[in-house]
């Protein structure tokens, strides 16, 4: 796939004990993005780090989803997103400010394309849910038109 930008959020060992000891494995998170509002995220483990990115980097392709986003590069409106026990709020801001937030939230918000946006991490900082969690906050906006349409009213009116 051409024009997409991946990165490697985290790689951590991982066990597992059997009678014969403990089996050691690594599973590696990518996050892939065209900077157009394309986002992709996967997981893959393997006795081997360079195999695990390369299992979780075609997750990440076959998990891509289209977030939407303002002409300013910014989210809608506030908006929670939550997975587990992580919670991420998402906030627009206004052009100028770029990116505030940490970790793997900074790199979802980044290869999506956004330009502004505040964040801050609510709940636990497991990676994973952090990711999950910025990406269902993401998908869970709605444009101002949706918005109308649900009230029944014009976009004028709001």
């Amino acid at each position: 796939m051409t024009g997409y930008e991946e990165k490697v959020v985290g790689v951590k060992r991982i066990s597992k004990t059997t009678k014969g000891g403990r089996n050691m494995r690594f599973s590696a998170l990518v996050v892939i993005g065209d900077k157009k509002g394309s986002i992709g995220f996967g997981m893959g483990k393997s006795i081997e780090v360079p195999v695990a990115i390369k299992k979780a980097l075609k997750n990440a392709k076959n998990n891509m989803v289209k977030v939407k986003m303002t002409k300013k590069a910014t989210v809608f409106h506030e908006t929670i997103g939550k997975h587990g026990a992580g919670r991420v709020l998402l906030k627009p801001a206004v052009e100028g400010t770029g990116i505030i937030a940490g970790g793997p939230i900074k790199v979802v918000l980044e290869l999506a394309g956004f330009k502004d946006v505040y964040s801050k991490n609510l709940g636990k900082n497991t990676s994973l849910n952090m990711v999950r969690a910025t990406v269902k906050g993401l998908l869970s906006q709605k444009t101002p038109k949706e918005i109308a349409h649900l009230r029944d009213k014009k976009l004028s009116e709001l």
